[in-house]
């Protein structure tokens, strides 16, 4: 009674009934969808790992780009037309800051040696901290990093760009060449080595933005996250003034970190910030868990990050106990002598008689 009867019609095959446990497995860990789901779950870094990759993407990296051929002419070309439409906008000043800063000679050997490192210290330092103080967002971070350069890859090759300083017809100054000073890797004898037509866009601002934004959504003190603001827009500052790119090399460098964003929110569902802040790798829980369970270890201890047990569990465990242990429990209680209580007196309370322990006389 109750039950339902389905008519198959002749000539049809019934449909496969499903396995029980079917749809967990359809997406459980050993499953192609739960590998995946677990490549795209924020993991903890490895640093052996991070060091190596790091070091082979930044030698690639160069090597790509010093390899793009330079294109002299139509780099010169480009850089006659970035230069022309800025000042259709009104807004070629770089001319202007170039001169001005140039006059102020401990300002401008500052910007060139500000050019030449902090592009590498501030990054790497902002790396090492996602690593330290937040594991958890540390892949999504560096994958919009990476993402970022090598967007800007495709810039150098599609379009060649020579710097202001390196124009023809105009009055830029090389500020590492007058101040005889090593703030650019396409001036003075880092020629020979680098590629002077890659000016767009500009990874300087590309980087420095993404420390700035990195700074000012993770950190937690008020300064510091003002100085992480501040910082890609002295690096603008700076670029502009040591004649190295126009301002619309800077445009590049924004649009290809939006397009980092962009890659690192796709693969991971959430922008870096929106990560947890600390995860533990599900691949080093069962090996951590059988460390904290060592032989020699006080029974009953609870392994750190478990479950507290809640008040009153061991009252109720009591409670359930199987009826063999009540059973052992009453019968121990019975053998177990007892007291024997003296009749009842009518002139007083009753007495109780100890049990004597010495035999007669």
């Amino acid at each position: 009674m109750g039950e339902t009867t389905v008519k198959i019609p002749e000539g049809t095959k019934a449909p496969p009934t499903p396995l029980a446990g079917a749809t967990a497995d359809a997406s459980g860990p050993g499953s192609p969808l739960g590998r995946l789901r677990r490549i795209r779950s924020p993991r903890h870094p490895r640093l052996w790992f991070e060091v190596l990759l790091i070091a082979v993407s930044y030698w690639t990296y160069s090597l790509v780009r010093n390899a793009v051929p330079e294109q002299k002419a139509q780099a010169l070309h480009n850089a006659d037309w970035i230069w022309g439409v800025e000042r259709s906008l009104g807004l070629a000043f770089e001319e202007s800051v170039n001169h001005a800063v140039n006059s102020v000679t401990w300002l401008v050997v500052a910007m060139n040696y500000y050019y030449a490192t902090l592009h590498f210290i501030v990054t790497i330092a902002v790396l090492v901290w996602l690593y330290r103080s937040h594991p958890g967002r540390y892949a999504a971070s560096r994958l919009i990093l990476f993402a970022t350069t090598g967007a800007a890859l495709f810039g150098y090759y599609l379009y060649p760009l020579a710097p202001p300083r390196l124009m023809n017809g105009q009055n830029f100054i090389d500020t590492v060449q007058v101040h005889e000073t090593w703030g650019s890797m396409a001036s003075g004898n880092f020629k020979a080595v680098s590629n002077q037509y890659a000016a767009m866009p500009s990874m300087h601002i590309g980087w420095s933005l993404w420390c700035g934004l990195t700074i000012f959504a993770l950190a937690r003190t008020p300064w510091v996250r003002i100085l992480g603001l501040l910082y890609p827009t002295a690096t603008l500052i700076v670029i502009v003034a040591t004649a190295n790119h126009f301002w619309l090399d800077a445009v590049g460098g924004i649009i290809c970190l939006a397009f980092g964003f962009g890659v690192s929110y796709v693969w991971y569902r959430a922008l870096p910030h929106q990560l947890p802040q600390l995860i533990e790798d599900e691949d080093e829980r069962p090996r951590r868990r059988r460390w904290l369970r060592r032989p020699g270890a006080r029974p009953g201890t609870p392994a750190p990050g478990s479950a507290p047990e809640p008040t009153g569990q061991t009252t109720r465990t009591a409670q359930l106990a199987p009826p063999a242990q009540v059973a052992r429990t009453g019968q121990a209680a019975r053998t177990a002598p007892s007291p024997r209580r003296a009749p009842s007196s009518p002139h007083g309370p009753p007495t109780h008689s100890e049990p004597s322990t010495q035999s007669a006389p």
